[in-house]
């Protein structure tokens, strides 16, 4: 009861709280929707009780605030809800739409009692977000950026954004180290926060570090992986987004689910479905340069063996002839001495003689012209097989030339690269990737 003082009537705290208490009590006697920003969360895991504070703001300016309870039951309900519409957790900095109730307690002040949370509204907040991020980043012309950039024919060298721990991680090493090709990876990786609000700034702060060295990578590749579908949102954001559009080597991203893509994933060079396919891709692309590298050796090989053969054959070919031909005349000129033998057997013995004399020299004629040809024709064989040692592409290279190629051509003048170009040389015993710096023209 109040108090009697000098004709004052003076009143104690508790007493005008619970008059407060009274009031609010009959005034507020039903629970009614209400949309706000959840500024913070404040679980308390040992309660399992959340003291949310709620804002609204204008021009980025708090306008109105109050405290919250969302009590232990109806937090697990609430979340598992958001869980299983938006794919993430209740959190920090989103805006929600929840069935409440004015509280007032004397010891603890004004407070909304929150009974239930509407996920639906905050999933079309979300995705709101995301179409803003999506229509900036093409308003400013960069949204294809990323994608407008060449990958080079053999990305080794792999600058990684993820987590050592993250299972993703763990996969797409797998996939790429233990490759049955033996093709050969460089990776380096910069650890980061995969998901929830610090994420964004954590991944920016990483790809700015790379950036600032990416003369030694070729691809980034932002890996995440076993989490599911849970803290996609921060994906979304235009700074990150942003960030990977504008980014100066390809972008690519294995951020492991299989619901609707993010922002960062539709602006990247080229995105996977698992971390696993992310790796299979860049394999790929090493199928793509060393089978027909392959089906060129084999045609090298084929093709010389065939010259060789068909060499063969056409020597086969004139010896036979020459030995027909031989044979003929062999044949023909002694029928000649024969004939002349028997209209001339009345001469002398002298002259006798000096016929088979003749014919002896004419026979050695033949013969040694005969080998000459063979000679001749077998040397004219071992240049042709000695041009085609020669003229292969691994004699070519063994000799000391290299081929350089830009883009997969080779370069044949200078007019074809500009300084800062990478360059992939090809000799005897492996590749060299080169940074143009200059170029001078042969006068």
């Amino acid at each position: 009861m109040p108090e009697k003082t000098n004709d004052k009537t003076i009143f104690s705290l508790l007493e005008v709280t619970q008059s407060i208490q009274k009031t609010i009590s009959e005034r507020y006697r039903s629970a009614f929707w209400v949309k706000a920003e959840m500024n913070k969360l404040n679980f308390y895991g040992h309660s399992g009780h959340c003291y949310p504070e709620l804002v609204e703001k204008q021009d980025g300016k708090v306008i109105a605030q109050i405290k919250a309870h969302l009590w232990k039951d109806d937090y697990i309900r609430a979340n598992n809800n958001f869980k299983a519409v938006l794919k993430e957790p209740l959190k920090d900095g989103i805006k929600i739409l929840f069935l409440a109730k004015v509280s007032f307690d004397p010891a603890h002040g004004l407070a909304l009692w929150i009974l239930d949370i509407d996920p639906s509204y905050t999933l079309g907040d979300l995705e709101r977000e995301k179409q803003e991020t999506i229509s900036r980043l093409q308003e400013e012309g960069i949204f294809n950026r990323n994608k407008t950039l060449k990958l080079p024919l053999l990305p080794q060298r792999i600058a990684i954004i993820s987590v050592e721990t993250s299972k993703g991680y763990v996969d797409f090493l797998k996939v790429i180290e233990t490759n049955s090709w033996n093709y050969a990876f460089f990776h380096l990786l910069f650890p980061s926060l995969l998901q929830g609000d610090k994420a964004v700034e954590a991944i920016c702060h990483q790809l700015r570090r790379i950036k600032r060295i990416k003369s030694h990578f070729d691809v980034v590749a932002i890996i995440r992986g076993g989490g599911g579908d849970i803290g996609l949102s921060c994906y979304n954001s235009y700074q990150l987004a942003k960030e990977t559009a504008l980014f100066p080597i390809p972008v690519i991203t294995g951020i492991g689910h299989a619901t609707n893509e993010t922002v960062t994933e539709m602006v990247s060079f080229s995105n996977a479905i698992t971390p696993t396919k992310l790796a299979e891709f860049l394999l790929q692309h090493f199928h793509n340069f060393s089978i027909p590298l392959q089906d060129g050796e084999r045609i090298i090989v084929d093709t010389s063996h065939q010259l060789i053969s068909e060499a063969k054959s056409k020597l086969h070919s004139e010896l036979k002839l020459f030995r027909s031909v031989t044979e003929n005349i062999l044949t023909a000129n002694r029928n000649e001495v024969r004939e002349l033998l028997k209209s001339v057997f009345h001469h002398a013995h002298s002259q006798i003689s000096r016929f088979k004399l003749i014919v002896s020299q004419l026979k050695d004629k033949l013969f040694s012209h005969a080998s000459l040809q063979c000679k001749q024709t077998q040397m004219e064989l071992k240049n042709i097989d000695k041009n085609i040692v020669n003229m292969s592409p691994q004699a070519v290279l063994k000799r000391g030339y290299s081929i350089t190629r830009f883009n997969g051509e080779a370069i044949k003048g200078t007019h074809t690269v500009r300084s800062g170009d990478t360059v992939s040389t090809t000799l005897f015993e492996g590749n060299i990737i080169s940074v143009v710096q200059s170029t001078n023209k042969l006068a």
